[in-house]
């Protein structure tokens, strides 16, 4: 015969205490009358958004919709990542506070609620409690929210608010009332929190709604949270649950159960008597594992729903670019080149918060810049350096995301001629005003010559340096006299770009 209270195998049958058939009890577990309290029965699989509808005997409650979340499909909003692993089995409820949608525009009273018909209904004047774990992604996508529990007497009140997706909160329409609240966070991190709200209902409530509270969020960004395990029952069915003593991450958590009188306690890991521990409260961490409370009053045997300590790991990606010569100090590590890293770090409650980071490091950046000024002209380019004479320029910028980048000027004057005299006295030489260049020139298209009193003497069009093109000193077929002109001239250069240059021209006969 098995004893069950000595972690040893006392029959020889390989079986030890919990695990042995002759230490069978009765567990002690409350019943839900929510339905299907974590979402695992199903009629189809989410493929996308709003289909709360895919898990069995939950209602969309109000206008705004609720997301069903299940890696069999659709696994949730990019950002909105929900904690892993998830409290009891694969699907989880995801639900929003508010939203921001198109260009900054904030929708405060978009609500998210969950609603359910109870399997049997609250009566007046009994205490309940509602456990549930809530899930958060970040302080700031996920900040602390008073979750709200509300009721109404009829589930012919599922759902509220048809076509009115600005209603709120249940209250702000017919026939429900708010049964309670709690402020939770989840410690600035990707984290799910155990939490519960006792209530005592002051009439018959057939059916609920979950969600954000009915004030307004305020927050200018989406916030998002989720939920599962949803269990709601008679305030005495929770009496011998285990509950946790300090965060499961830090060195002293332990756990307890209620302290009753006439009642004497074992406490059992994975099955196997913890010799010693036979108080409500267990004296020190034993690590990770499975964990009951065997109960005997006068004889009677009860065990409680085994609590699993598992000791959370937050897991975070994101993504960074570096400069070429930036070193990143990442935990231990000093990152200088592209690729994945990973580094393990402490949270505020001593959690292994593992960070998965991917590194791209920029090569450096170099850029080649050829341009072309007339002499007397300063080219400003490049950031608010200014240069006034052909040569090769090494410019050090800073680029849109901080890393220095260098930009290579070459800068040379255009090869165009602009004559200061001219003799138009038919000897052969230099008989004509003619403005002339390389390849740099690719068009004379306008040239306009004026007197010292500014009356024109020459206007062309469409010139270029040949035979008949420019002045021959002429004013209305006789020479003009002899004396210092103005001239204007649009060109076109090789580049593409019209320039207007202005200068004078000494007419001798």
């Amino acid at each position: 015969m098995e004893d069950c209270s000595n972690s040893l195998d006392d029959d020889a049958d390989g079986l030890i205490d919990l695990n042995d058939p002759d230490c069978i009890c009765e567990i002690l577990s409350p019943e839900s009358l929510i339905p299907n309290p974590s979402f695992e029965e199903s009629t189809c699989c989410p493929t996308e958004r709003s289909m709360l509808n895919c898990a069995v005997g939950w209602v969309q409650a109000s206008e705004p919709t609720t997301d069903l979340i299940h890696p069999c499909g659709w696994t949730g909003w990019n950002g909105h990542f929900p904690p892993t692993p998830f409290p009891d089995g694969e699907a989880i409820m995801g639900f929003a506070n508010g939203r921001v949608v198109g260009e900054g525009l904030e929708e405060y009273n978009w609500k998210e609620y969950a609603g359910a018909c109870l399997t049997s209904p609250l009566k007046a004047n009994n205490s309940y409690r509602f456990e549930f774990y809530i899930g958060f992604t970040n302080e700031t996508l996920s900040p602390r929210l008073d979750i709200t529990f509300f009721g109404t007497t009829s589930c012919d009140n599922l759902p509220f608010g048809n076509g009115n997706p600005d209603l709120g909160c249940p209250t702000n329409g017919p026939n429900w009332k708010k049964l309670g609240s709690e402020n939770v966070g989840g410690g600035g991190g990707s984290a799910w929190v155990k939490t519960e709200i006792t209530i005592t209902p002051e009439e018959d409530i057939h059916a609920i709604a979950i969600g954000p509270p009915c004030q307004s969020s305020g927050a200018n960004n989406t916030t998002y949270y989720f939920f599962d395990n949803l269990v709601l029952a008679d305030l005495r069915s929770f009496e011998f649950q285990i509950s946790e003593v300090n965060h499961p991450c830090e060195s002293d958590f332990t756990l307890s159960v209620p302290q009753e009188e006439n009642i004497s306690y074992q406490w059992y890991k994975d099955g196997i008597a913890l010799v010693g521990e036979v108080a409500p409260l267990l004296s020190k961490n034993y690590g990770e594992g499975e964990y009951q409370v065997r109960l005997i009053n006068e004889g009677s045997c009860l065990l409680t729903e085994a609590y699993t300590y598992s000791i959370p790991i937050i897991e975070n990606l994101t993504s960074i670019t570096l400069c070429h010569d930036e070193v990143l100090q990442f935990g231990a590590t000093s990152i200088s080149e592209s690729g994945n890293y990973t580094e393990t770090f402490k949270d505020s409650n001593n959690c292994d918060s593992v960070v998965g980071l991917t590194v791209e490091v920029l090569p450096p950046l170099m850029d080649s810049v050829v341009a072309k000024i007339f002499e007397g002209e300063t080219y400003d380019g490049v950031d608010q350096n200014r240069f006034n004479s052909p040569g090769t320029y090494d410019v050090s910028l800073l680029s849109d995301i901080g890393c220095d980048s260098l930009v290579h000027l070459q800068l040379e004057f255009y090869n165009v001629y602009f004559p200061n005299i001219f003799t138009p006295n038919s000897d052969g030489s230099n008989d004509r005003f003619v403005i002339s260049g390389n390849r740099d020139l690719s068009e004379i298209k306008t040239l306009d010559i004026y007197d010292r009193w500014g009356q024109e003497v020459y206007s062309g069009i469409n010139e270029f340096s040949n035979e008949s093109s420019g002045w021959d000193g002429k004013r209305k077929g006789i020479l003009a006299e002899q004396g210092v002109y103005t001239y204007i001239s649009t060109l076109e250069m090789d580049d593409g770009k019209i320039r207007q240059i202005v200068g004078s021209v000494l007419l001798m006969k």
